[in-house]
């Protein structure tokens, strides 16, 4: 299967170069590795950093990896309407700052939010005119092979990964557009032209 765009996606105008873009898609599909790479070869382009109630692993800086806080400071966020989407995981909560993004988008950067199906959907109501991607594996056996391939996780682990990554793909009608990762360097190139930045 070839790297394609589907539902009729096309380059941004020049007039929505602002539009913000969300990618989303199953856990183990590459989204990391596609920003990542994409990021290297523009790094004009602006990745929001999530706020989050978990405590900084070793290395990790506040404001560069994510905006470490605690629940009472994360409570004010969602009370004040400072979050465009949050969600809990694992016993922490993570959360995208709408006001960095607003600020981003007014300056004309070109803005990519890497979140999951729950922050998209909440990103669609509460910013309708954002770009929502979906990133898909080349297929079903690719994914599983790419989920279990890690070895770190117990197999009851793996089988709530696949289960929730069969909800994820069931939900890829939602999107705008749709990329299928057969090559990190394609899609990140198909993603910019989305994007509108050459």
């Amino acid at each position: 299967m070839t790297t394609a765009v589907s539902r009729g996606a096309t380059p941004a105008p020049p007039e929505a170069r602002t539009r913000l873009t969300v990618l989303s898609g199953p856990s183990g599909v590459g989204k990391s590795t596609v920003v990542a790479h994409l990021r290297k070869e523009h790094p004009e382009v602006w990745l929001s950093v999530s706020a989050t109630t978990r405590r900084p692993r070793p290395g990790e800086r506040h404001g560069v990896e994510y905006f470490f806080m605690d629940g009472e400071e994360f409570d004010k966020l969602i009370a004040n309407g400072e979050l465009l989407e949050w969600a809990e995981f694992a016993g922490n909560r993570y959360g995208t700052p709408r006001r960095a993004v607003l600020d981003r988008l007014e300056a004309g950067s070109p803005v990519l939010l890497e979140i999951d199906l729950q922050g998209a959907r909440l990103v669609r109501e509460s910013m309708p005119e954002a770009q929502l991607v979906f990133l898909a594996p080349p297929s079903w056996d690719e994914l599983v092979r790419r989920l279990t391939g890690r070895g770190t996780e117990s197999p009851e682990v793996i089988e709530r990964r696949l289960a929730a990554a069969r909800e994820e793909l069931a939900a890829e009608p939602e999107f705008d557009a749709t990329l299928v990762n057969t090559s990190v360097e394609e899609v990140s190139a198909e993603l910019l032209a989305l994007m509108n930045v050459e």
